[in-house]
């Protein structure tokens, strides 16, 4: 005979209106969509507030959001997700090397921005790739990284990481890209001092009217972040970064998007690679 345990009660109330709150707060300040399904980590994300806040519900939380601004950061931080890895779809640094190489007979600094840099992986990766393929750790360069979630920014400015992280590198990347710890930082890798100094880290809210980000950049990586907008937000931001290249540059997007109700603004160069239509 089986026995049905009856599901865990929930520790806060929280209703279906409770979640659709959520979403539209959620899009009103980050632009992000939420879907329909994330309603119970939308709970699991927003439960840790309310314990550190010592708050007994979600409607008291709603009330919080809106009378303290500093804690509008928190409410995104905990809402969005950080899935990274080192060179994660190799096929774009491979592009990026052959690319720095050539333009940087043309003109110098090269100028470069990840928009999502998350906890560090992509922008390292950016670095470690442009220093092997201008043959410098000073190579005449630019590279911001930015990203909404400030906790994200603060791991990704030390470099430190689980050895495990950094598994998939060459030997010899690891030994000329990072530091192993001793002592109490035994089991955890540091990413080189020449390296870490090489990327500007920024918080910047792609909803913000001024990314403070002048013009004539080389690339952008934009990779697996318009996935979390709506078309029409993906087409504004869109339609706002490839102003930002300069002409040739280049723009990668992630492996699950895809512009082809933006063909007006990019065209294809390569596996979701894109380079700015000529009339922007």
């Amino acid at each position: 005979m089986s026995i049905h345990l009856p599901a865990p009660e929930h520790e806060f109330h929280y209703t279906r209106r409770d979640f659709q709150q959520v979403r539209e707060r959620l899009y009103q300040h980050a632009g992000i969509s939420l879907s329909e399904n994330k309603q119970q980590l939308v709970y699991s994300r927003l439960s840790r507030r309310l314990r550190s806040l010592r708050l007994g519900s979600f409607a008291e939380y709603f009330v919080y959001l809106e009378n303290h601004e500093e804690e509008w950061q928190q409410f995104v931080n905990a809402l969005t997700t950080n899935l990274t890895a080192f060179f994660r779809e190799k096929h774009h640094f491979d592009h990026l090397g052959r690319f720095a190489a050539e333009q940087v007979q043309d003109h110098q600094p090269l100028r470069f921005w990840s928009t999502a840099s998350s906890t560090g992986e992509e922008p390292y990766s950016m670095a470690m790739t442009l220093v092997d393929a201008l043959g410098s750790f000073a190579p005449p360069i630019e590279l911001i990284a930015s990203d909404i979630d400030t906790g994200v920014l603060g791991q990704a400015r030390q470099g430190i990481y689980p050895l495990e992280r950094i598994e998939a590198l060459s030997p010899a990347q690891k030994k000329r890209f990072f530091l192993r710890g001793t002592g109490g930082n035994a089991g955890k890798a540091r990413v080189v001092r020449e390296l870490r100094q090489m990327i500007d880290y920024r918080q910047i809210n792609l909803l913000d009217r001024d990314w403070g980000i002048a013009g004539g950049l080389d690339a952008i990586f934009c990779r697996n972040v318009m996935i979390y907008f709506d078309k029409p937000t993906q087409t504004r931001l869109l339609e706002r970064m490839v102003r930002l290249l300069r002409p040739g540059g280049l723009f990668f997007a992630g492996h699950s998007e895809n512009f082809v109700h933006a063909s007006h603004l990019v065209r294809s160069v390569g596996r979701t690679t894109y380079q700015a239509v000529e009339s922007h």
